[in-house]
């Protein structure tokens, strides 16, 4: 019988966007982490992604800004 492998995982959250997510690295600094969308928000000379991803992403944050808006009565 093998011993079951356990991976701790880390909870950070970026400090642009204030959005939370998991890595299974632990973060030598963890004041410096930022999610991708809040790097290419800050840099958006840097933004290589191809056009269907920047596409999908806005149509994205446009469906969550009018699900917000209509919650709150808006």
């Amino acid at each position: 019988m093998s011993k079951k492998k356990i991976k701790k995982i880390y909870k950070y959250e970026c400090n642009v966007s204030g959005e939370q997510f998991k890595t299974t690295a632990e973060a030598p600094s963890p004041g410096d982490l930022t999610t991708v969308s809040a790097y290419y928000q800050m840099n958006p000379e840097l933004d290589d992604r191809p056009l269907e991803i920047k596409v999908k992403i806005k149509n994205e944050e446009d469906s969550a800004a009018e699900l917000k808006a209509s919650l709150l009565g808006e």
